[in-house]
């Protein structure tokens, strides 16, 4: 008897595979997947959940639901995370934290973020000074240079008042530089 005398394979059960490494789209065993049938493949089970959270969800009084929009220069916004980085958070937990520390203590807050203010209103006020007092050097300066001759009190007040307006605006810098 020849191969093509021999009867077919059973229904269901995988036929001689006439050509080494090709396909025979019969089923390899019974119940097994078809080699060229996708649909019939397993496919990974998922969660109706986010598979890809590692820890439970907060609580409903744990969330924080609302959301404040905050203006950064980019000297800001780089020192904020820096120190977010070191503490190991990324910036909006930051910038919630420290807030919520802050509050914490409202007085100290208070104090701090007013001194801060009245550091830099001193610094304004202390450059409107300097800069009257530079106005009223020009004139002598102008005065002297067109001929005249301004009387010796009045330059000596006005050099006096030039050097205490410098010496305001080099004090509050020196304070602002202790605080940063």
């Amino acid at each position: 008897m020849g191969q093509s005398d021999l009867a077919g394979p059973a229904p269901g059960v995988a036929g001689v595979v006439q050509h080494r490494g090709v396909l025979d789209q019969e089923a390899a065993t019974e119940g097994g997947s078809q080699p060229g049938n996708t649909s019939l493949r397993r496919r990974p089970r998922r969660s109706t959940k986010n598979a890809s959270r590692k820890r439970s969800p907060k609580p409903a009084a744990a969330k924080r639901s609302y959301v404040c929009s905050v203006r950064l220069n980019d000297d800001e916004k780089h020192r904020l995370t820096v120190a977010a980085t070191a503490s190991g958070t990324n910036l909006p937990a930051f910038l919630a934290r420290s807030a919520l520390a802050a509050a914490r203590d409202p007085e100290r807050a208070a104090g701090a973020i007013a001194g801060e203010r009245e550091l830099i209103s001193e610094m304004f006020a202390a450059r409107r000074n300097l800069g009257q007092a530079g106005n009223n050097l020009n004139q002598i300066a102008r005065a002297i240079n067109s001929g005249d001759r301004p009387a010796g009190t009045h330059i000596d007040a006005v050099l006096a008042a030039v050097r205490r307006a410098t010496d305001r605006v080099q004090a509050v810098a020196d304070q602002l530089l202790q605080r940063h």
